[in-house]
């Protein structure tokens, strides 16, 4: 295996007067200070003569992060308070991120910051370091790459426009092999799945953060499921699932039908047989309504490209993308809470199933700027999936393909 990295990086460094954060805490309402600092960073700094300069430091360290992201920084989609200092088991100074920060991090194929924090009688100063992030190419996507290069153009271009700004063309490359190293090993995992005992199935797959699932279930209104093509989803779907009998025959799938039919059916069959049910993006949604008001769950692929008047224009990474707009409509109609959920591939071979908190519900008095702002969110969660492990989703998807708007004929 060859790993990648993103190449050279800057460093991040800031300097804070002590006296600045003292002003600060004199003129600041305790509750107000949360907006830049964290809980645990306040109860770190104390309360004795050394808050100050300890919160200095911290808040050095926050501007010295915004340095390695300056346009993000600029866009307002990164702040200070994104960026937390913890302490780790030997008591040394570390970063933590909320999700706006790993998000910007995914991005940027960083995988931790180091940090350093030191300050004297009159200032604070902290300097912080990128870490690559490194994905390992195995030799058979290095292979498929030269030698059977299937839509290795769409792969690419796709990846250069998320990635293009911030990655050399050698990092790009070696993510496009990584994918088909990937694409090699769904389909080695599709013939031999069916032929595992349901026992080693289960064992296959480990399931997070279930409780945001239990939660989303007690609202009583049904789940919508948001995800894409990330990792092996039927392993981990079924598999995963299949460790709580409680659910089994809860579940279905809202998806476009596959080509060739014979590679639909036989997927469908699986997934019926797994107590899974499916239904066909068109024409379903009384069966889907029906089943959200018996409690059960929805999975709604949302990474495909949408023709309108399926689809509205709606931004994801940056670039418009015309993207199904049905799942705003049903979430707005019914009430059921917006479940995102992903899943990949471990280094060792099983897979992880993981559900995230419920998305906010949209409000707003115009129906259709509801669906617009509901649909943005949506894509704006989905790009966080896709960058945790960008190799393992469906870059062979035409996802930005461009639409012909038909013009009113004269009259």
């Amino acid at each position: 295996m060859t790993p990648t990295a993103a190449g050279s990086r800057r460093c991040g460094i800031d300097n804070v007067e002590i006296a600045r954060i003292e002003r600060l805490l004199d003129a600041t309402p305790a509750d107000d200070l949360t907006r830049l600092f964290s809980a645990q960073e306040l109860a770190d700094a104390g309360a004795g003569p050394g808050r100050a300069a300890s919160l200095a430091a911290r808040f050095a360290a926050k501007e010295a992060c915004l340095k390695l992201f300056p346009r993000e920084t600029a866009l307002g989609s990164l702040e200070a308070a994104d960026f937390s200092v913890v302490r780790d088991n030997y008591g040394a100074p570390r970063l933590a991120y909320n999700a706006a920060a790993r998000k910007a991090l995914d991005r940027h194929r960083i995988a931790d910051i180091a940090l350093s924090l030191t300050h004297d009688r009159h200032t604070a100063s902290a300097m912080t370091v990128p870490e690559d992030a490194v994905i390992a190419v195995p030799l058979a996507g290095r292979l498929l790459y030269r030698l059977l290069p299937l839509r290795r153009d769409v792969i690419v271009a796709n990846l250069q426009r998320v990635f293009g700004d911030v990655l050399d063309a050698a990092s790009i490359k070696a993510l496009a092999q990584a994918h088909y190293a990937h694409l090699w090993r769904l389909l080695g995992e599709f013939i031999r799945f069916r032929w595992l005992s349901a026992a080693a199935k289960r064992a296959l797959v480990r399931v997070e953060n279930i409780d945001a699932f239990v939660a989303a279930q007690a609202q009583g209104k049904g789940i919508l499921i948001l995800t894409g093509h990330f990792g092996n989803w039927e392993v981990a779907t079924i598999a995963g699932i299949g460790n709580y009998p409680e659910v089994q025959g809860r579940f279905h799938f809202v998806r476009r039908e596959i080509k060739p039919q014979w590679l639909d059916r036989l997927v469908t069959r699986r997934f019926n047989q797994a107590g899974f049910g499916v239904f066909t993006k068109r024409g379903s949604l009384d069966a889907v309504l029906d089943r959200l008001a018996q409690g059960d769950a929805i999975v709604f692929p949302f990474d495909q490209h949408a023709h309108p008047p399926d689809g509205i224009e709606s931004e994801f990474f940056g670039h418009p993308a015309w993207t199904f707009r049905s799942l705003a409509i049903i979430a707005l109609a019914t009430g059921a809470p917006v479940l995102p959920a992903t899943s990949w591939r471990e280094p060792d071979g099983r897979h992880v199933l993981r559900f995230e908190d419920a998305l906010p519900p949209v409000e707003h008095e115009n129906t259709g700027e509801a669906i617009r702002i509901a649909t943005r969110a949506y894509n704006a969660q989905l790009e966080a999936l896709v960058l945790r492990h960008p190799e393992q989703w469906y870059w062979v998807h035409r996802r930005w393909k461009t639409v012909q708007r038909r013009r009113p004929k004269a009259k």
